[in-house]
């Protein structure tokens, strides 16, 4: 039942997106787009809306946004994190995409981090420690001379989540605990540069006796995000 209303959670907040993204336009605020994303959220069902943080441009860099001041313009990234809660339980997704045509670079960019995400869910089995997870996602990341520790990766690759965003378990260097089934994460890589673009995708997992199941399918590309 937990599983149940934590996939049911995700799947809402997907859709809010979906609509979010759907409603993309010249000149709208950060503030604008999580309002929209944040009532969708409420008119599909969720017991609580949760938070929405939006990020344009050059302030996806910032892993949990900026209270500066942004307008959407055409060619901007554009980065959702947040999630809902249903009868008590929590998603926790983000979805990173383009207002218009991307650039090579920033698809470039997409393109690694989808690949590391999909690297981190290739390690997803009973008995992993927490921390190879962690390690697989900052191997990718460095392939690509992005850094093979923290120099644009800031943060761990995935929390524990539950009946709040972020529990323990740790998906993070250090954390040699073993996963065992039932166990919930999130997947979340990341490559952020200052001043210039963001790039996170976000999904929850749970461990099983044969490995993982996602409660939400991988972003298919940049300009389909979901």
């Amino acid at each position: 039942k937990e599983l149940a209303l934590m996939k049911k959670a995700n799947e809402i907040t997907l859709e809010a997106y979906r609509y979010g993204f759907s409603n993309l336009k010249e000149g709208m605020s950060q503030y604008e787009l999580g309002a929209i994303v944040t009532e969708a959220s409420t008119a599909l069902g969720a017991t609580e809306a949760g938070w929405a943080g939006a990020m344009f441009g050059e302030y996806t860099a910032f892993p949990h946004g900026s209270k500066t001041a942004q307008q959407l313009k055409e060619g901007d990234l554009v980065l959702i994190d947040g999630g809902c809660k249903l009868g008590g339980y929590q998603a926790d997704i983000t979805r990173t995409t383009i207002f218009g045509k991307p650039t090579q670079r920033q698809l470039d960019i997409w393109n690694i981090v989808k690949e590391a995400q999909t690297a981190v869910y290739e390690q997803a089995k009973a008995g992993v420690p927490c921390e190879i997870l962690d390690a697989t996602a900052r191997a990718i990341v460095g392939k690509y001379d992005f850094g093979g520790e923290y120099e644009n990766f800031f943060h761990r690759v995935g929390h524990g989540i539950g009946m709040d965003f972020h529990e323990w378990e740790y998906l993070v260097k250090g954390n040699t605990t073993p996963m065992q089934p039932g166990m919930c994460f999130s997947n979340e890589p990341g490559i952020y540069i200052y001043g210039e673009l963001g790039v996170r995708l976000e999904d929850c997992f749970y461990i099983t006796e044969n490995g993982y199941e996602s409660f939400t399918p991988q972003s298919p590309s940049i300009e389909n995000p979901i």
